[in-house]
């Protein structure tokens, strides 16, 4: 049984028969059996025709999103935007001096700008200067208030219970819905395992883009954090389809 067979009606969430009991009444979920859906940055930006960080075939995903985001079987549906000021390191736009091969400037670099895509950069915790990662760097997306941030008019909001947005400090990357990579101290922190926690969600099933960004990221912090955690790759798609494949 296909994943996405056994998530949509009438036998959503029948895992290999494991996660069904039946009585008289018929079948019921196992009572810790909780799951939450997260919908992962379906934002005008990511998708085509006309995003700045257009996900190939980022739209088609979203007749699935929406087929699971009508199951009355999640316990909490949440959606992700990326919410970036405009001086956001991540966008190449903000760095000069930087070389495709480097995160540091270098003499025969100092004047080129930093390539979308190709160039990275450093990003060091601004309360703790020896805790840094290397970050890819990307076009200017998902802008706060801007019709690329919006959620694309095909997502069916309506389903969605909350709605979070995340990157809105300019000074650290976060793919994840969770938070940001740093942890000396963190920087960043959306609230979702606790609102996660608070739902008694015990199973995390993730959706979205991209794959191998944000939807991996989320994913990872999501087990990381306790959660059975499920990536539902039919409803997601990669920046980079090849790397993801491999």
């Amino acid at each position: 049984m296909g994943l996405l067979e056994w998530l949509m009606p009438p036998s959503i969430f029948n895992v290999f028969q494991t996660r069904l009991l039946d009585n008289e009444q018929g079948a019921q979920l196992e009572p810790d059996f909780r799951p939450a859906l997260l919908v992962v940055d379906m934002q005008e930006d990511f998708c085509p025709p006309n995003g700045t960080l257009a996900v190939t075939g980022g739209r088609s995903i979203t007749p699935l999103i929406n087929t699971l985001l009508s199951s009355p079987l999640f316990v909490l549906r949440v959606a992700t935007k990326d919410w970036h000021p405009p001086n956001h390191i991540s966008f190449a736009s903000n760095h000069n001096h930087t070389s495709p091969s480097s995160c540091c400037p270098t003499e025969s670099s100092l004047g080129q700008a930093a390539i979308p895509f190709v160039s990275t950069t450093t990003v060091h915790n601004p309360h703790n200067p020896s805790e840094s990662y290397t970050t890819r760097l990307w076009p200017s997306h998902c802008i706060a208030g801007t019709p690329g941030a919006c959620l694309i008019p095909e997502l069916d909001v309506s389903k969605i219970d909350k709605i979070l947005e995340k990157g809105t400090n300019p000074l650290v990357e976060m793919y994840s819905a969770f938070y940001d990579p740093l942890k000396n101290p963190r920087v960043s922190d959306s609230g979702l395992a606790q609102m996660l926690r608070e739902a008694r969600v015990t199973h995390v099933y993730v959706v979205g883009l991209a794959a191998d960004y944000c939807v991996w990221s989320t994913a990872m912090d999501a087990h990381n954090e306790g959660f059975e955690t499920v990536v539902v790759e039919e409803a997601t798609k990669p920046v980079d389809e090849e790397g993801w494949r491999r």
